[in-house]
């Protein structure tokens, strides 16, 4: 068999990367009116406890199943793992966790406008630490889709920013986090692969999940809870949670951090179609328009300009 080039693996790995990152966004961006759902039957307690006793399972069990009869593989030398606690506390313990406070606080088309907000920290994080070079497009870009996440929540802003919340407020600052975990997390991704990054991070995360919510738990009548939203479990926590952070840790590592963040611009219109078509939430013209110009910025950011190599992009954060 003819070996393949490594500039067309390259090449190849770019766009199924490009490809995987849609299909997430799309799987994120529906996740919204799932979780409403869920936090509707469970509450937050309950449901970050089952999503933190289950997903350090599938990830050990995938871990011990792909490393079998070569485990030491699967350890991460001793200088990095401060790295992965800070990855554990701050993508799963913080993030996840005022998440999902924010979302039960907010609506799901809300939640997914704010969160979006992602990418503009990501940039700064970038910018100020000089780890990643930014190129002309992905800053025009992510500037415009933001421009279209303001114009979502005009009629909040038109009403005072009071209106809105708490939930939108949280939810701010869970977007902070979460660049913050993608940038200290990719030189690990880059080093241990997906996999590894998501197991040994939620090793380190989950624990004190499970504690803060035991109480909760214990007392919660779980005969109550319907197949079908158990079902619904099932989707957010192996689906969205799990494999969606695997396939994003992944895309990451390929295409850069700054390239894809622009991508988490997707999620609001399809929170958008799926809460209204589910939810019922109703969405006038300015919102639509809004939807446009988030979408316009995403492409211009992906593929306006000279192309960037992924190598080119693989700048070790430290």
């Amino acid at each position: 068999m003819t070996p393949v080039p490594a500039a067309s693996q390259s090449a190849a790995a770019v766009k199924w990367s490009l490809l995987a990152a849609i299909a997430i966004m799309v799987v994120w961006g529906t996740n919204f009116a799932v979780t409403k759902v869920v936090l509707d039957q469970l509450g937050v307690s309950v449901f970050l406890f089952v999503r933190f006793a289950w997903m350090p399972v599938l990830g050990f069990g995938l871990l011990a199943w792909v490393y079998r009869g070569r485990w030491r593989e699967a350890l991460p030398a001793r200088g990095d793992w401060p790295r992965f606690i800070a990855c554990g506390l701050i993508g799963h313990t913080v993030h996840v966790g005022i998440v999902t406070w924010g979302i039960n606080l907010s609506t799901a088309f809300s939640s997914a406008l704010v969160l979006t907000s992602g990418p503009i920290f990501t940039l700064l994080i970038l910018a100020a630490l000089g780890v990643e070079k930014l190129h002309r497009p992905q800053v025009i870009g992510t500037i415009t889709a933001f421009g279209g996440i303001l114009i979502f929540l005009s009629d909040k802003f038109a009403a005072g920013l009071a209106r809105a919340g708490a939930g939108d407020l949280v939810l701010l600052f869970a977007a902070f986090l979460f660049s913050a975990y993608t940038v200290i997390a990719r030189p690990l991704t880059a080093r241990y692969g997906p996999l590894m990054l998501l197991a040994w991070t939620l090793a380190f995360g989950a624990p004190w999940l499970l504690l803060l919510n035991l109480s909760a738990v214990l007392s919660f009548e779980f005969g109550a809870v319907s197949a079908r939203v158990w079902l619904l479990v099932a989707w957010a926590t192996t689906v969205s949670a799990f494999l969606g952070w695997l396939v994003w840790a992944w895309v990451n590592q390929v295409r850069g951090v700054a390239r894809s963040a622009p991508l988490q611009y997707l999620m609001p219109p399809i929170a958008a179609l799926v809460s209204w078509l589910w939810l019922g939430e109703q969405f006038g013209w300015v919102k639509i328009g809004g939807a446009v110009i988030v979408m316009a910025g995403v492409a211009y950011a992906q593929f306006a300009g000279r192309r960037v190599e992924p190598a080119e992009e693989q700048v070790d954060a430290g």
